[in-house]
Parts: C-alpha cells; structure tokens; sequence
C-alpha cells in the first residue's frame, strides 16, 4: 500500500516538473523575427566560411604551382647556361658542401663546388700566435680550376659547377672522389687518395665518355692560385723567404724571386711550389705539362701603408697550365703536397723536391747538403737543445777552417814586421807610383812575404760563410725551438719593444745581433790594426770599413733568425780566442822578423811570370821618363 502511494507520488511529482519545463520554453522560445535574423546570420557565416575555403584551396594550388614553375624555370635556366651539365646542377650535391679527409698530420676539406680543397690544416704545427696552420683556409685564399669549351659553344669554369663525392677506402688510405656528371656514367673526375701520416696527396684528373662535350679544338687551362697566409712573427722576414719555384725539361729547377712577375713562361714542367718559407703547396705531375706560366704578386710589398704587425698574407701565386686530351678524355695522374718545407721529408720523395729548400747555389748548396745538414742533424740527434747544437756546430766549423786562418795571421804578422820598410818606400818614392811598386815587390820577394796570402784564405772562408747563411733561415727544425732569452731561433729574439720604428731596423732591439756586431767590431780592430797601412789615394778608407761593418751587421740582422746571429756571435768569439793565442802563444813577431832578414840575404829565384812582369814595369817605366823628357 505504501509502495502504490509512493509511486503516486512520483508520478505526480514528474507530470509538474515536465508542466513547468514546458511552460519554461514556451516563454522562452524565439519570435519568428528572431528566427528569421538567425538564419541570415548563419547563412552569412556559412557563405563566409565556403569564401576562406576557396581562397585557402587556391592559394595552396597557386603556391604548388609557382614552385614547380621556378624549378622548372631554374632546370631551364641551367640547361641554357650549363648545357649537358646541367644534370650535375639537379642533383642532390648541388650545393656547398663540404667532405673531409685526414689523416694524424693533414686535414683536407673538399668543398662540392668546383670540387678542389677549400681547407688544407697541418696537424702539428701551429703559428707565431698559437694558431693552427692553415695553407688554405676557407676557400678564401686558394682556387683550382678547368677551364673548357663546349661541343656546344659553352665555355664553362669548373670552379662554378658542383661535383658530387664519393668517400671509400683503398687499404688503409681514403679516397675522395668528386665527379662533375654529365650523364651517370659520363664525368669529369678529380680523385684525392690520402695515405696515413703522409703530407703527400695522391691526386688525379680524368674524365670519361666526354669526347663529345670537351671542344677539342678549344684549349683546356688548368688554373692554380694561392695567396700564401702569414704563418711567422716577421711577415716581411718570411715574405722574404715565400717564392714560386718549378722544376721543368725532366729535373732542371728555376724560381720567380722575391719581385712581381707576369707571365714567367717554361716548357715541360714537371711540379710547381708555392713556397711559404717553412710551409709549402706543391703540384707535382706524372705528364709534364707541355708549357706553363707562372706569376707572382707581392702583396705585401704593395700594401707599405699596412704595418709588418697586420700583415694577413704576403705574396699572390698563379699557375696556369694546358691540359691535353687523349681520345677525346683528360687523364693525368699527380699529387698535392701540403707540409713543412723539410729538407729532410722533401728529399725522401726523390722527385728533387729538396730543391724548394734554399740551401744556395753550386757550390754553397754542396757544402749545405753534403756537410751541414748531416752535422746539424746528427748533433741534434742527441743534442736536445737546439742552441747548444749551433755553438758545437760553430766549435766545429772553426776548428776546420783553424789551418786556413793560421796562415791568414802569419801573413797579416809578416805584413807587420815589414810596415815600417813598406812605409820607407812609400816616402822616398811617392811621386812615382811605377818606381814605388817595383820596390814594394822587391821587397815581398826578398823577404819571402805574400800580400795576397793573407787573401786567399778569406776568400776560402767565403763559400763557407755564405752556405751557412743560407742553411740557419731554411733549418725547418729551428721553428719555435727556444735559446735563452730567444723563444724561437727560425726568428727575431727581443729584448726590448720600441715606441717607434727605425728604417731597415725595426721597432724591437735583438740582442744576439747586437752582441754579433760587436764581436766583429773587436775583431776587424784586431786585424785592421794589425795591417793597417796609411791611405793610398783612390782606395777605401779601411777604418770607415771597420766602423761600417759591425753597423750593418746590426740593421741587417735586426730582423733575421736568432739562430744565424747566434752562429756568427760565437764565431767571431772563437776566431778573437784563436787570434790571441796565435798571436801571443804561437807566432813571435821577433822570429818572424828575424826570419825574413835571413830571406832577404838569399839569392831569389825569379819565376817566368815575375821576370815578365819585372819587365813590363821596366819598360812602362822607361816610356814615362821619355814622355817626361
């Protein structure tokens, strides 16, 4: 009963709730005005909403059209500028890229476009400033290119076209290849071969199936150039050092110098350096370029206004090269180098590389080659310090040369004891020079005395002199190697920085010349003052000599490798020391004085060549007195 009355309840109560609801959204419920503006208003949303629809479908086909009809056009555009390789130009590596080989001493970038290195970085070494050294750097200083004729009338620059790489393996060497397509299977090729630890670069450019697009009767020109980057503290030291050399006609060698040349030609060339003083690019080719031309810009040089500290390079190299075709293709087989300019390393290639080292000509070369470079490296070889290395090698030097300059101070102390006759002579015959002469002669024969003696073993210290002065700035192992206050003795030491700088000295004092300078200044004072006879008219004032010396040496060396001042300081210290001892241990000026009255008592020999020129100054003497008549 109580389950019907609930349910009653319920019932009732729901009817209500469904009245009220009812009676709710009747009041509620739009007028047809309110129904009719609503409608509008959707209609207006909807034909709005269909507008942006079509506006964005459309915009999205006009956009997808414009692409391809720029791709399109560009294909169009490269085929007109490119011909056949205009395929190169549409495939993936069509852009700048770029793939590394290296190996524990050389790092290569080879860039996609124009296929050559845009970055050659040597590993171990490092600049005056403790910058990694670059030989190429950012493709910014260096470019290689082919320059061709089409079958089709083009002339193309592969430095514009794009190649694409390929990086494999050959043992253990990398291999690049970069190949410009003309088609899949027909390409201008240039393939790097890299081996482990080696500075030398196994290189090749060939092409195949290009018979029909290379213009056989245009020519090919392989076109090389380098700006040779600022490695050392003196750029214009190094500068000095930074040439364009080449080998040609199968092993003769040649070199541009340190001026500007334009369009330097030779025949057969065989390799081409671009030399950096101690860093060095080297071509080198298995088929001798025919003919060649070469020039060389110093930019340095050009740009005076710039100070030695901001210098960025220093000299421009251009190489430009015929290339010719076999059967309609290019194959030839060469190498880069990109490495120190060792001596050592150079000449183990044996492709007479060893000759980009200046070690001097003829005979100075001979004395560097076959006598300093071995010393030198067989006292480093258990000798660390590389300063204490150049003074044994300077003890050495002396000690063979000692024979030489004894008989140098035996003839300057004969010249000695005999000044007083000589200036006797000179007095009593000064108004004739012919009749002074004949009696100064007859005096040196007497007395067994030989003015040119005293000469000659100058004269065979010459080529020792100046072998050396070419081994100590091309010694490679000196780089950066340190000697007391000098922190790299392929350099410049300083000891004091000017607030100005001098003309052809420099703004910094080096001690090492200095202390060189005035060794030689004691030493010519020793020796001039030992010799030194009053001044003959018409020759050189020997003291202005002695002063001038020593004051060259000190502007001249300024600016050279502290490890060639450091050789002729300890030198001219080591001939002061024998000097002394010569000429108070070993030679009595008393016995030699002595002597030469005993040479003077015994009947002299003449010889033929003295008897003819007895002779002829008789006979010139006669014809004087005649014209004096």
């Amino acid at each position: 009963m109580e389950e019907n009355k609930f349910d009653l309840k319920s019932i009732i109560g729901f009817v209500l709730i469904g009245i009220i609801l009812v009676w709710m959204l009747y009041n509620n419920a739009p007028t047809q005005e309110e129904i009719d503006a609503e409608k509008a208003k959707q209609e207006q949303v909807d034909k709005n909403t269909d507008t942006d629809k079509q506006t964005v479908e459309t915009d999205f086909v006009s956009n997808s059209e414009a692409i391809v009809a720029t791709d399109s056009l560009a294909l169009e555009q490269a085929k007109s500028q490119l011909g056949a390789f205009a395929y190169s130009a549409s495939l993936p590596s069509a852009k700048n890229a770029t793939t590394t080989i290296e190996n524990e001493v050389l790092r290569l970038k080879v860039n996609n476009r124009g296929g050559y290195i845009e970055e050659a970085l040597l590993k171990n070494f490092k600049t005056y400033d403790s910058v990694p050294v670059y030989l190429i750097k950012d493709g910014k200083n260096a470019s290689l290119n082919i320059n061709f004729a089409t079958t089709d009338n083009r002339t193309l620059n592969t430095k514009d076209l794009f190649f694409e790489p390929e990086l494999s393996k050959n043992g253990e060497n990398q291999v690049l290849s970069m190949k410009l397509k003309v088609s899949q299977d027909k390409f201008l090729e240039y393939r790097y071969e890299l081996k482990p630890g080696e500075y030398m670069v196994d290189f090749a450019i060939r092409s195949q199936g290009m018979g029909n697009v290379f213009n056989s009767s245009q020519k090919i020109t392989l076109d090389w150039k380098l700006q040779g980057i600022r490695h050392a503290k003196s750029a214009s030291y190094e500068n000095r050092y930074t040439e364009l050399l080449y080998e040609y006609e199968g092993g003769k060698d040649d070199y541009l110098g340190h001026s500007e040349f334009t369009d330097d030609q030779e025949e057969d060339v065989s390799w081409i350096a671009f030399k950096q003083h101690f860093f060095t690019s080297i071509l080198l080719t298995d088929t001798p370029f025919k003919e060649a031309s070469f020039s060389s810009k110093n930019i340095m040089q050009a740009n005076k206004e710039i100070e030695d500290k901001d210098v960025k390079v220093t000299k421009e190299f251009a190489a430009s090269m015929p290339l010719e075709l076999q059967g309609g293709d290019l194959n030839y087989g060469m190498d880069w180098y990109y490495g120190p300019t060792d001596f050592k390393i150079l000449n183990g290639y044996d492709r007479n590389l060893d000759e980009v080292v200046p070690l001097g000509w003829g005979i100075f070369g001979w004395i560097n080659r076959y006598l300093f470079i071995p010393l030198f490296g067989f006292l480093s070889s258990f000798i660390s310090s590389y300063g204490v290395v150049i003074i044994l090698m300077t003890v050495l030097v002396k000690l063979l040369l000692s024979p030489v300059q004894y008989k140098q101070y035996v003839s300057q102390a004969k010249m000695k004891v005999l000044r007083p006759e000589i200036n006797e002579i000179n007095e009593k015959y000064k108004d004739n020079a012919m009749k002074k002469q004949q009696e100064t002669m007859a005096l040196y024969n007497k007395a067994g005395a030989n003015p040119m003696s005293g000469c000659l073993p100058s004269l065979m210290q010459i080529p020792v002199f100046y072998a050396l002065f070419n081994f100590f700035p091309s010694a490679f192992q000196l780089r950066q190697k340190s000697f007391l206050w000098a922190d790299d003795l392929s350099s410049y030491d300083v000891i004091a920085e000017l607030p100005f700088t001098i003309p052809f000295y420099g703004d910094h004092v080096s001690l090492f010349p200095l202390l060189a300078s005035v060794a030689i200044f004691i030493y010519m004072t020793m020796t001039t003052g030992q010799t030194m006879q009053a001044q003959q008219p018409g020759m050189p004032n020997m003291k202005f000599i002695m002063y001038l010396s020593p004051l060259m040496m000190l502007f001249f060396f300024n600016n050279y490798a502290s490890g060639l001042s450091l050789y002729y300081f300890v030198s001219n210290l080591i001939t002061i020391g024998i000097m002394l001892v010569i000429k108070n241990v070993i030679i009595d000026d008393d016995k030699i004085h002595a002597k030469i009255q005993e040479n003077k008592k015994k009947p002299k020999k003449q010889g033929r060549f003295q008897k003819k020129m007895k002779e002829i100054m008789e006979q010139a003497e006669q014809q004087q007195k005649a014209r004096n008549k």
